[in-house]
């Protein structure tokens, strides 16, 4: 059954660390702007339990652990990028870890390594099935207390975003197919082999899990690795109509579907060019797919980071979303306004952002909201003809000769078209062309301050990745990077507080210091002045 964290703190005089600790030990364990006083303070105390209701039964069961302490483990886990046996070593022994979750004494109990497990399974399996991210919740309930508290200006933001591998192994084709054969064929109870597989079968699994597929790679020839993958297409058919029920079914199952066509009986290899990006990339992630990017290939996921950008002030993530690689970058801004809105209270009024980020829909969207799009670019190679809808029509400049050429409605389009007469025929311009060279001649006109305003989201992206190796994580699957992210972006958050509050503090500490400076330098002025009226005064009376 579901129950809250009792919040109430019962000091023992005996376990207390404050009590067995003295000096400057006592001094920094104390200090209210220490990172795990601020976490407590300013992320566990954020984390709305609620929404973990739906995870537990009302009536029956156990009562679960605090929800508050096994959250606040998975984002100490990612701020310390640590193991999970590790994790729990630092919670067991390490004074600053246990006061960051709450265990104020020493003999306050810890959840069990499988409660902690089981509460992520849970999470991740009512991911999937409602589709509702309980990460992105406390997220966005965090980082929204953080707001209102230090007063954050959500009116400008920047973003950007970055792809992350995921944590498998580069298949090939065949290996793709041959791996995820030898999954299924492993989990096939014994049982069952010897009644519900023809020996021909049972012979070519076999000899199917003597070698890995990367040998097999390296030493046939590529025709004799095509015959072969021809070979599995029946085979893997046979597979999927006799076991149902094996776990590794779905990712079999999408194998084959992406892999061979079946008609007229026959069952076919598909021809490279018909696989899609979105097709399975790994037996063991079903949820990865694969992008070219620039020459950059991956096989993983997309993170895109939104913060705020104010001058002098604390700027927090407002938002970060997880998709699936092939994604783009238009497909961000929109959900990334909308949720930055939610969270800060406030209304988004100008976007700082790469040209990634443009399409027609978000200049749409930033039109009707009053929302300035600034890019530090736009994709695609500038057009030879500047194009300024006007009153009477639209104004057609050659940038290579700075005529001005005369452009007519074309009547033959279904769509709005203006047209020009070149020396060659016509040249058309559709509604996109028009609004793309706006946006070129208005990026002209930006300072290059308000163009570099974007470039400190790209730092934000380094420390979210910064654990990383060669760009890949430790997580397989979507609900896993999603958790990722979410525990990263606190934990960079967390850091900006702790730094702004430290610059706050010697600010008033400067502030403090020169105005007594000030005083003492107006008092020592005033005696200098009295001691020198009282020498005249002395020295009048002399000379009479």
């Amino acid at each position: 059954m579901f129950k809250k964290t009792d919040d109430s703190v019962q000091f023992n005089i005996f376990s207390d660390p404050k009590d067995l600790l003295n000096g400057k030990s006592r001094k920094k364990f104390c200090d209210p702007g220490a990172w795990h006083n601020l976490f407590r303070n300013h992320v566990l105390s954020g984390i709305n339990e609620d929404h973990f209701r739906p995870l537990f039964t009302e009536e029956i069961g156990a009562p679960n652990s605090s929800i508050k302490l096994l959250i606040g483990m998975m984002i100490i886990k990612e701020s310390l990028q640590c193991s999970d046996k590790q994790l729990f070593e630092q919670c067991e022994f390490n004074l600053l870890v246990r006061s960051a979750l709450g265990l104020m004494n020493i003999d306050d109990p810890l959840p069990a390594e499988s409660t902690y497990y089981l509460l992520r399974k849970r999470i991740y399996t009512f991911n999937r099935q409602t589709g509702e991210d309980l990460f992105t919740k406390v997220f966005q309930g965090i980082t929204s207390q953080q707001v209102k508290e230090f007063e954050v200006n959500g009116s400008r933001i920047r973003m950007d975003s970055k792809l992350i591998g995921s944590n498998i192994a580069w298949y090939t084709r065949y290996e793709l197919i041959h791996q995820s054969i030898r999954q299924f064929y492993h989990d096939i109870p014994s049982e069952a082999l010897g009644k519900k597989i023809k020996n021909k079968d049972r012979a070519a699994l076999q000899e199917l899990l003597k070698e890995e597929g990367s040998r097999v790679v390296y030493r046939c020839p590529k025709s004799e690795l095509n015959q072969r993958m021809q070979n599995f297409g029946p085979l893997i058919h046979r597979l999927l109509k006799t076991f149902k029920q094996n776990p590794h079914y779905e990712a079999l199952s999408r194998v084959f579907k992406e892999q061979y066509k079946a008609g007229d009986g026959l069952i076919q290899i598909r021809d490279k060019e018909e696989i899609s990006a979105d097709s399975v990339q790994s037996p063991n992630d079903l949820d990865c797919t694969y992008r070219d990017k620039d020459g950059q290939e991956v096989k993983g996921y997309s993170v895109n980071v939104t913060e705020t950008c104010s001058d002098n002030q604390l700027n927090l993530i407002t938002d970060i979303k997880t998709v699936k690689v092939n994604t783009p970058d238009t497909s961000f801004l929109i959900d990334a306004v909308e949720a930055t809105d939610s969270v800060t209270g406030q209304t988004v009024d100008k976007i700082h952002s790469d040209g990634a980020y443009h399409s027609p829909a978000n200049s749409g969207f930033c039109s009707r909201n009053n929302i300035d799009m600034v890019l530090t670019g736009i994709q695609g190679i500038p057009g030879r003809y500047d194009l300024n809808p006007t009153p009477d029509g639209l104004q057609v400049i050659d940038t290579l000769t700075g005529e001005l050429i005369e452009a007519h409605k074309s009547r033959h389009s279904k769509n709005e078209k203006w047209r020009i007469r070149t020396e060659t025929g016509y040249r058309y311009f559709t509604q996109k062309d028009i609004a793309n060279s706006l946006i070129r001649n208005k990026l002209k006109n930006r300072t290059v301050q308000e163009l570099q305003r974007r470039n400190n989201v790209e730092a934000t992206i380094f420390q979210l990745c910064f654990f990383t190796r060669n760009n890949k994580t430790r997580y397989r699957g979507l609900p896993n990077h999603k958790a990722w992210a979410c525990c990263r972006a606190l934990a960079i958050n967390l850091v900006r507080i702790k730094n702004y509050i430290e610059t706050i503090h010697q600010r008033t500490y400067n502030d403090s210091l020169a105005l007594i400076r000030e005083v003492f330098s107006s008092i020592k002025n005033e005696i200098y002045q009295t001691l020198y009226l009282q020498k005249r005064h002395f020295d009048l009376i002399l000379c009479k």
